[in-house]
C-alpha cells in the first residue's frame, strides 16, 4: 500500500509557517525572517518514507502569510493563499500564542467551509503560559469545531512527531505524485532568487525589502563551481542609491552573507555577481508580476 497526498499549510504572517515546512519538510526550503510578508509564493517539498510498513509520500505547501492586499503584488500572494484551501488533502491553519484570532475573519470563515481535513495548529507554545494556551484550545474549538487540534513549537520541534503521525494516518491511498528522489518544484534558480532577497529582508529597513525582486540572469556550473549573475530589481531610483550604499559597500554585505547560504544549499563554491536595476512600479503591473513568476494562471 501506498499513501500520498497535498498537505498545505497557511496562517497569517509570522505564525512560523515557514519555520513549520522546513522543519517537517528536514530542508530549508522556505526563506525566514521576523518580517511580515518574507514568503511571497507558493512552495512545494515532497518527502518521503515509511510508516509501519506502508510508503509514504507528503507535498508540503508553504504559502503566503494572509493578509489584506493593498496592490497587485499582495493581490497576488493572497490568491496564493487562497488556493491552498482548495486543493489540499490535509490543510494546516497555523496559528501562534501572540496570533490575534480574529485577524482576517474572511480568511478563517474560508477555512470553516474547507472540504479537506483540517488541522489547526498553535504554534510558539514555548512562549505562553498552560492557562493562556487553554483559552486559544477553547477558542479554537469554538471557532473551527471541524479542526483537529495540534500545540507544537516549530522552532523548538516540540510536538512535530505527533503531528507528522496524524498527517500520515489520515492521508488517502495513492501512488506518488512525484518522483522519489525530487524535493521540491522549483527550480534551482527559484531558490538562489530567495536566498538574495532574505538577504535584503535581513539587511534593510523599511519599504525597501518590500520593493525589491531578484532575477537570476546566469547560473552555470562549472565542476565543483557555481558561477552566478542575478539582478535585484527596484521600483524607483532612490532605492537603487539604497541598495547599493555607499561605495557600493551595502551591495557587498547581501553578496557575501548570500554566498555563503548558497554555497551550504549548493555545496559547490558559488561566485556570485550582483546588479541593481530599476523596474517602475512593478508590483503594480499584472505583466511584470507574471514576468516574475506570480501569474497563477
Amino acid at each position: 500500500m501506498h499513501k500520498s497526498g497535498f498537505v498545505n499549510i497557511v496562517g497569517n504572517p509570522n505564525v512560523g509557517k515557514s519555520t513549520l515546512m522546513n522543519a517537517l519538510v528536514g530542508e530549508r526550503l522556505s526563506i525566514i525572517t521576523s518580517k511580515a510578508q518574507t514568503t511571497r509564493h507558493r512552495i512545494m517539498g515532497i518527502v518521503n518514507g515509511t510508516t509501519d510498513g506502508t510508503d509514504w509520500q507528503i507535498v508540503y505547501s508553504d504559502t503566503p502569510g494572509v493578509l489584506k492586499p493593498n496592490y497587485k503584488l499582495q493581490e497576488q500572494m493572497r490568491e496564493f493563499s487562497d488556493s491552498a484551501l482548495v486543493d489540499a488533502d490535509v490543510l494546516l491553519y497555523v496559528t501562534d500564542v501572540q496570533d490575534s484570532p480574529d485577524k482576517n475573519a474572511d480568511f478563517i470563515d474560508k477555512v470553516r467551509h474547507t472540504r479537506s481535513r483540517l488541522f489547526l495548529v498553535i504554534n510558539k507554545i514555548d512562549l505562553t503560559t498552560q492557562s493562556t494556551l487553554e483559552d486559544l484550545v477553547t477558542f479554537w474549538h469554538k471557532t473551527l469545531p471541524q479542526a483537529e487540534i495540534f500545540q507544537i513549537s516549530a522552532q523548538e520541534r516540540f510536538g512535530l512527531d505527533y503531528l507528522l503521525r496524524r498527517i500520515i494516518e489520515v492521508l488517502p491511498e495513492c501512488p506518488p505524485f512525484f518522483d522519489k528522489d525530487q524535493l521540491t518544484d522549483k527550480p534551482e534558480r527559484f531558490f538562489v532568487n530567495e536566498i538574495i532577497r532574505e538577504k535584503i529582508l535581513l539587511n534593510y529597513d523599511k519599504e525597501i525589502p518590500y520593493s525589491v525582486e531578484v532575477e537570476v540572469e546566469q547560473f552555470k556550473e562549472e565542476g565543483a563551481i557555481i558561477r552566478i549573475s542575478a539582478v535585484i530589481y527596484v521600483e524607483r531610483d532612490s532605492q537603487k542609491g539604497i541598495i547599493i550604499g555607499r561605495a557600493g559597500a551595502a551591495l557587498k554585505k547581501v553578496g557575501s552573507d548570500a554566498r555563503k547560504d548558497l554555497e551550504t544549499f549548493f555545496g559547490k563554491k558559488i561566485f556570485l555577481e550582483l546588479f541593481v536595476k530599476v523596474d517602475k512600479d512593478w508590483r503594480q503591473k499584472s505583466s511584470r508580476l507574471k514576468h516574475y513568476g506570480y501569474d497563477l494562471t
